[in-house]
């Protein structure tokens, strides 16, 4: 007994002399850690202040039953139960039930409810017994931040979405990913001690350090715009059961995007965003190259619009390879203007072999100097490099020349076919497409983006107005004069292209598209659409197509367009002008008044309650079930509404 206790009295003195540090530090860490409390990311708006993506912190309630006293728990334990029924529709029964199992069994987590928003949160937080907080009332708090999307699948892509992988890093898609260190913020940090079987309660109720938020995000999309493109595409895209398909308006002097729509036909037949076209996929533009090949004649001095060329009936011949033309018999000894308005691919490849064959880097000189071998250099990840052949690689054969004259052998996106289009309503002027107007930091604009940013200059002003003058002349008389309107003036350029006619075994498919501007005398917006695959035996030029796309979008913008209000989503496939109408005379009604939304989509509450000077506080998720400000109570000066949905 006597060494016995020499040896303990040894461990102690050790303990507390040599090693106490270290084992306390040990035990510091088997109880105790830090861990992050998230920052609430930045909102996401578009170019009118409407919503595209927000942060919704949610807060889980329980509570460490072994830590209020025997006498607390007896004398409030029934109202707490009824407290917890009367907010969240379950039984006084079953919450007593609950809460008496748990104090029995000493449940140190027990779950009161979960995924509340910030007002309920502030509710149960005052609930008897809780209300003592965490060490005598045994509150524990969970928050987390959930990231909503008001418009659901409308410019999915283009908003797009960030994660945090294993190892830390960010990774994700869309305007969300590009700006991604704008919209996290800086994360906080509290102390949690352990409670057994691996669950952890925080220490106190306020964080050691508090998390700040990120920024909000003003956007150039525009959902009106955004809208009617997306409805305007899957239509389309309906119709000729067409495999995916995109379109991009742009405004034509700063470069902002104001919509993108990308669509995916999916195994069940429906069309949904799953992939940024207009931006990550590189393909054979077909005839819309067109343009560049008659901005290369004219700035080389190589030709000019009235110059002449026999379309050989519509078929001509280099090497082994026979380029034909769509119109059966060809068009005869044509100029270089019709040889456009009627995308005759004998005239371009005649034309273009005649002047650069012999040069051909005098060609590929020009398209290096308008950057048409380098990427744009937009905010959002994964745009796809463009294409050009050059003479030195394996890729250059004697018929590449001719074939590149009406876009085969080159590869481009169609935000970047689209950037050359706008170019030229530019009066020649190549810009940077942007896609975020500012930052905002409690509603202080911290940061304006550059409105325009000019990447080079493609053409002369003069061969840009000739330019504009044949666009606009291909929708008068041309292969687009299927689309042409007198209360409209369009300009644009038609493309049918060949896909998999190269793969072996591999049935052959098309991709038809249209790029243009409008109006066509005085250019504000451009715009581009591609579909691929359509079904062959409905149609696959670009004019039958793609062409119609452009019209309606167009029209609708044209119509539209001094109107600064949202139009909210109908669930028919297209919105019709008597719709714009019809929101018009609701949104009129309401200015002073609070509307009833009880029923309404989150997407289509939001703009219309902020239009109304209203911030608005969302709990749940579905439809408006309940709202803090009664159906027709006038807004005096309340600036603040709570919705419920479920």
């Amino acid at each position: 007994m006597v060494i016995f206790s020499g040896f303990l009295a040894f461990k102690l003195v050790d303990i507390q002399l040599f090693n106490g540090e270290q084992y306390r530090q040990k035990a510091q860490k088997m109880v105790f850690k830090t861990e992050i409390v998230p920052a609430n990311r930045g909102s996401l708006y578009d170019v009118n202040h409407n919503l595209l993506a927000i942060s919704v912190t949610k807060y889980d309630i329980r509570m460490d039953t072994k830590v209020p006293k025997d006498e607390l728990f007896k004398e409030e334990v029934n109202a707490l139960a009824k407290a917890l029924a009367d907010t969240f529709g379950k039984s006084t029964s079953y919450y007593l039930s609950r809460l008496e199992i748990g104090r029995r069994k000493k449940n140190r987590y027990l779950l009161l409810c979960r995924n509340i928003d910030y007002d309920t949160y502030k509710k149960v937080k005052e609930f008897p017994i809780l209300k003592k907080g965490a060490f005598r009332g045994g509150l524990i708090v969970e928050q987390r931040t959930v990231r909503e999307y008001p418009m659901g699948q409308i410019a999915k892509r283009t908003v797009g979405y960030e994660r945090q992988d294993t190892l830390g890093n960010y990774k994700g898609v869309g305007l969300e990913s590009a700006y991604g260190s704008y919209l996290r913020g800086h994360h906080g940090k509290r102390v949690v001690q352990s409670i057994g079987k691996g669950k952890w309660k925080p220490v106190r109720s306020n964080n050691e350090e508090e998390p700040k938020d990120g920024y909000d995000l003003v956007s150039t999309i525009d959902v009106n715009m955004q809208d009617v493109a997306h409805h305007a595409l899957m239509k389309q895209l309906k119709k000729f059961d067409a495999h995916h398909g995109c379109a991009i308006v742009m405004e034509v002097e700063t470069g902002e995007v104001k919509a993108v729509a990308n669509l995916t036909r999916q195994k069940s037949g429906t069309y949904l965003e799953d992939y940024n076209y207009a931006v990550g996929e590189s393909h054979e533009p077909g005839s819309t190259f067109k343009l560049l090949s008659t901005l290369a004649l004219l700035e080389k001095n190589k030709a000019d619009t009235t110059d002449i060329v026999d379309t050989e009936k519509g078929r001509v011949k280099f090497y082994d390879r026979v380029v034909p033309d769509s119109h059966r018999g060809g068009y005869g000894k044509i100029s270089l203007a019709k040889a456009f308005e009627v995308s005759s691919n004998t005239a371009y490849a005649k034309l273009i072999n005649e002047a650069f064959k012999k040069d051909p880097e005098d060609l590929l000189d020009y398209y290096d100097d308008i950057k048409l071998n380098e990427k744009l250099g937009v905010s959002i990840s994964g745009e796809k490099a463009p294409i050009l052949p050059r003479p030195d690689t394996k890729r250059w054969y004697g018929t590449t020349l001719p074939w590149m004259a009406f876009g085969y052998g080159v590869s481009m996106t169609p935000l970047q076919t689209l950037a050359y289009y706008n170019a030229v309503a530019n009066n020649g002027i190549l810009v940077k497409p942007q896609f975020i107007k500012e930052f905002q930091n409690w509603n202080t604009v911290e940061q304006e983006q550059e409105k325009k940013e000019t990447i080079v200059r493609i053409c002369s002003k003069e061969n840009a107005d000739k330019m504009q003058m044949l666009m606009q002349k291909t929708v008068e008389r041309g292969t687009a004069k299927n689309i042409y309107s007198a209360q409209l003036s369009m300009a644009g350029k038609t493309g049918t292209c060949q896909k998999y006619y190269y793969v072996k075994g591999k049935e052959l498919e098309y991709i038809a598209s249209f790029a243009g501007f409008f109006p066509a005398e005085n250019p504000k917006y451009s715009c581009v659409v591609v579909i691929h695959e359509p079904d062959k035996k409905k149609g696959y030029y670009g004019s039958t197509v793609a062409a119609p796309v452009f019209k309606e979008i167009a029209s609708k913008i044209h119509v539209t367009n001094h109107k600064a209000k949202y139009i909210p989503l109908e669930k028919s496939e297209n919105i019709g002008l008597s719709q714009y109408e019809k929101y018009e005379k609701f949104s009129d009604k309401y200015k002073t008044i609070m509307p009833n939304v009880k029923g309404m989509e989150l997407m289509d509450v939001l703009p219309l309650l902020e239009n109304l000077g209203l911030k608005v506080k969302v709990s749940g998720s579905g439809k408006v079930v309940n709202q803090s400000i009664s159906p027709g109570e006038k807004l005096g000066s309340r600036t603040q509404v709570t919705v419920e949905l479920s």
